[in-house]
């Protein structure tokens, strides 16, 4: 492990579906750890069971991918998507 990096990546999924307008999409973001100690945010989006677009964002510290991230989060709660299962914590449990 390289020194300063954190141990956890997190990753939320969300889905925004409205029939009436044949509207089915996904959006997912996690951030992770960099080779090189920094860190990335990675957000993925587009049709449920199509392949979509995706962009990573790197940041010098971990706040800023981190403040980046529940930016991003916020934006698409106001658009109406909803998470599917949680947002999720992984990595060492030490």
């Amino acid at each position: 492990m390289i020194p300063g990096m954190s141990r956890k990546s997190f990753h939320l999924h969300c889905q925004r579906i409205d029939a009436s307008r044949n509207m089915a999409r996904y959006y997912t973001l996690a951030i992770q750890p960099t080779l090189f100690g920094e860190t990335a945010v990675v957000r993925s989006w587009g049709r449920i069971g199509r392949r979509g677009g995706e962009r990573t964002d790197v940041f010098g510290t971990e706040q800023e991918a981190v403040a980046h991230f529940l930016d991003l989060a916020r934006r698409k709660h106001r658009k109406g998507y909803r998470p599917t299962g949680g947002c999720d914590a992984v990595g060492d449990p030490a």
